[in-house]
């Protein structure tokens, strides 16, 4: 059977994005367009959206993972924005925010090696520098390359005595055609996986 589901997320893991506003206070916003190349992460972005404002002035970006405990947090940023006026495209579905943190009762903490803060929540944190944006074929997405240079991991999910997540006790929240859900069962792993 041929369908046309208006979006693709078939399972994509959710991230929050903290950005630095112009005035130097922090932007928040849920994303569900990412994905990892080594250190590189990959970051799917409305052209429009203040995310983008922002790093285009400012190429700092954090991308916190929340885990599946997490889900009502992200949801209560989804139809907030950090632009005022709110654009005419968002008007309809989105309101002014300035304290998103504050909104989604969510913790900034203090980044180490770039301006926007961490979500403390959230037990994976990337802090990176966006070193290219190109526009997909279309000319309806940004898409941004970011190089992680920070990596933040809560202990409980590491390995002990090594630089590894533990795939048993990490489960990333998957943004699954519009729901929110966590990892099931392990069912293996790749020939390649340092930890079994």
């Amino acid at each position: 059977m041929i369908i046309a589901p208006k979006i693709l997320y078939f399972g994509t893991p959710v991230v929050l994005l903290s950005t630095e506003n112009d005035d130097g206070s922090a932007n928040l916003a849920p994303n569900s367009s990412a994905w990892a190349l080594g250190h590189t992460l990959v970051l799917g972005l409305g052209p429009a959206g203040h995310t983008a404002y922002n790093l285009a002035k400012r190429p700092e970006v954090v991308i916190s993972v929340p885990g599946p405990r997490q889900w009502a947090a992200v949801e209560r940023l989804a139809d907030l924005t950090g632009a005022w006026p709110v654009p005419d495209h968002k008007r309809a579905a989105y309101r002014h925010e300035r304290d998103k943190f504050g909104a989604a009762g969510l913790t900034p903490v203090p980044s180490v090696k770039v301006r926007p803060p961490r979500v403390a929540e959230c037990p994976l944190q990337l802090e990176a520098h966006v070193e290219a944006v190109s526009h997909n074929a279309a000319d309806d997405f940004l898409i941004a390359q970011a190089s992680v240079v920070a990596v933040h991991a809560d202990p409980e999910i590491v390995v002990p005595g090594t630089d590894h997540v533990d795939p048993r006790r990490w489960s990333p929240l998957i943004y699954n055609f519009r729901h929110y859900f966590g990892l099931g069962e392990r069912l293996g792993h790749n020939f390649r996986a340092e930890t079994h």
